[in-house]
């Protein structure tokens, strides 16, 4: 029986079982596709619009397919290999297909802190576009069915098909967990490609993938109790003066610090709160802070303590305890200076018009200011440009 009517009969049987079982052991744990397994079939939609197949890459003598995210730090630093490897040998008939495995809303929001988008797919296109992505990316997100019968355990991993479809490597891009190509000491994919190329045998066809876990849909729920533990917390805010502030602007800490300037009676204000909430939950484990400060009158201290508790600005776990090694009380303040004198402590620039959100790094210096509203795209992009997408040590 040839190898070509093994893979059909194969990928038949595994059509009509709905493949789960390629994935996974009897108790039901998702195992990975070892290498001498045929491609499990699939047909997903991709950031172009269209739905894509495994038969729709037949042509190609090589079929890479690397199972990569949005929002993982480890994908976005392998990203600019594994785009080296698509374009390196497009031409010897290697066809790379990118597939995010993630049920997005198993991803915590503080899991986004490297990244501007979370694993949607309509932040896939964004992404793919930014990053410039030359080949399909598809998203498997819906129902997963892909990558479990791939068996994905982390993102980056790629899976390397020869011309018949047989696996004939799986595991890490390369060696390094970090983004500069030059920490690299092997790059096991792009071996394994040159090995099939000259038809030789694959040294390591296996290796372990390094990288964030797969989000599987059944682990919603902590997801779930991760927003009940942060809606229990206590929202608090405390009176300080243009000395406080300057304080807070001199910043001796290790951190970024978002300031918001606001009132109760600007409408664009109480309108982007919630966005600027959730941006400080986001980067809570970069060392980031968000940090509003109320212009309104002083006896409007009640009116200010409830809008803050609709948009629920309360401090994220490490924020709260990044304040008490401070001693400061909240990240919610009730300015009692006057407007020139909140302006002199914080932002000479700042003109008087509200909203108005500085980026403070460690150090006291400005580095970003927004006068007016922000648009929460551009402003995670500001923040991840600062901090970085990936690990660097």
């Amino acid at each position: 029986m040839s190898v070509i009517l093994r893979l059909s009969i194969f990928s038949l049987v595994a059509l009509l079982l709905g493949s789960p079982w390629l994935a996974a052991d009897e108790s039901g744990k998702v195992v990975t596709l070892a290498p001498g397994a045929a491609a499990p079939d699939f047909n997903l939609p991709g950031v172009d619009g269209k739905s894509h197949r495994l038969a729709d890459f037949a042509d190609a003598r090589l079929l890479a397919v690397v199972f990569t995210c949005n929002h993982c730090p480890s994908a976005q630093g392998a990203e600019s290999r594994f785009k080296a490897l698509a374009e390196d040998f497009a031409k010897d008939g290697l066809q790379m297909v990118a597939i995010s495995p993630n049920d997005p809303e198993s991803v915590r929001l503080n899991e986004l802190g490297y990244s501007v988008y979370g694993d949607t797919l309509e932040e896939m296109k964004l992404h793919a576009s930014e990053q410039g992505f030359t080949f399909p990316y598809l998203y498997d997100g819906e129902t997963q069915s892909v990558s479990r019968a791939f068996g994905v355990s982390a993102t980056p991993q790629i899976f390397l098909f020869d011309q018949a479809r047989i696996l004939r490597y799986v595991g890490r891009i390369d060696d390094s967990k970090l983004g500069a190509p030059s920490t690299i000491k092997t790059h096991d994919a792009r071996l394994a490609i040159e090995a099939l190329l000259a038809g030789t045998d694959v040294a390591t066809p296996s290796t372990r993938a390094h990288g964030c876990s797969t989000k599987w849909a059944e682990k919603r729920h902590l997801v779930e109790e991760y927003e009940a533990k942060f809606a229990a917390k206590e929202v608090t805010l405390a009176a300080i003066d243009p000395a406080g502030v300057a304080k807070l602007r001199a910043n001796p800490t290790d951190r970024y610090r978002l300031v918001n300037l606001w009132a109760t009676w600007c409408g664009p204000c109480v309108a982007e709160l919630p966005e600027l909430v959730k941006i400080g939950r986001q980067f809570e484990t970069r060392g980031f802070e968000f940090i509003t400060i109320s212009t309104d009158a002083p006896e409007l201290a009640e009116k200010v303590h409830a809008v803050l508790r609709r948009s629920h600005a309360a401090a994220p776990d490490l924020v709260e305890a990044s304040l008490a090694e401070e001693g400061r009380p909240t990240n919610n303040y009730l300015c009692t200076g006057s407007t020139d004198e909140l302006a002199e402590a914080l932002d000479p620039q700042w003109q008087g018009t509200l909203p108005h959100t500085v980026l403070i790094a460690p150090g006291g210096e400005i580095v970003e200011r927004f006068s007016g509203e922000v648009d929460p795209a551009d402003l995670k992009r500001v923040i991840v440009a600062r901090l970085g997408r990936f690990y660097l040590e």
